[in-house]
C-alpha cells in the first residue's frame, strides 16, 4: 500500500482560513439574496470577483516581470465549468441561508455534500482524480459529519 505524505502545519492552517471565508461568502452572499434574490445575489458575487480579477491581472502587468510565463498545460475546456457550478453554489446557499437552516445548518449539510461528492469523485476517478476506493473510516466520517449537522440543525431545543 502506497505511503501518501502529511499535510504540512500551514497548508492545514491554509485550508482552516478558507473555510472561515467561505463562511463570510456565504454570509454576505445570504444578505445580497434576502434582499435581492438568489439570481442576484449570483450577479453580484461573480461580477465583483471579475472586476477584481481584472483589476489584480492589470497590476501584474506593472510588474518588473510582468505575469510569470508558465509552461503547464491549458486546463481541459470542462474545467471552465467549475463557474457555473460556483454560479448554482451562490444563489442554492443564499436561498439556503434565509430558511430554518440558517448559516450554521447551510455549510454543515454543504459540508456534507462535499465529502460525499468527493467520496464518489475519488471512487470512479471523476474529473481525472486517481482512483481510490473509500474506506470504512471515509464512511464513518461522513456518518458523523452529518449527525453532526442534525444536531446543529435539530439540537436548538
Amino acid at each position: 500500500m502506497p505511503t501518501t505524505a502529511r499535510p504540512s502545519p500551514v497548508h492545514l492552517l491554509l485550508a482552516f482560513a478558507s473555510g472561515g471565508l467561505l463562511t463570510l461568502m456565504v454570509d454576505f452572499n445570504g444578505l445580497v439574496g434576502l434582499h435581492g434574490g438568489a439570481l442576484y445575489s449570483s450577479w453580484v458575487a461573480h461580477g465583483t470577483g471579475t472586476v477584481a480579477a481584472i483589476v489584480f491581472l492589470a497590476l501584474l502587468r506593472f510588474l518588473p516581470d510582468g505575469p510569470p510565463k508558465s509552461d503547464r498545460p491549458h486546463a481541459p475546456l470542462w474545467a471552465y465549468l467549475g463557474g457555473v457550478s460556483g454560479a448554482v453554489t451562490v444563489m442554492l446557499t443564499s436561498t439556503a441561508v434565509n430558511s430554518p437552516l440558517a448559516l450554521s445548518g447551510t455549510l454543515a449539510l454543504g459540508l456534507a455534500g462535499q465529502v460525499l461528492f468527493s467520496l464518489a469523485a475519488d471512487r470512479w476517478g471523476l474529473f481525472g482524480l486517481p482512483k481510490r476506493i473509500p474506506r470504512l473510516k471515509d464512511f464513518a466520517a461522513l456518518a458523523l459529519i452529518f449527525a453532526g449537522s442534525m444536531i446543529i440543525i435539530f439540537g436548538q431545543g
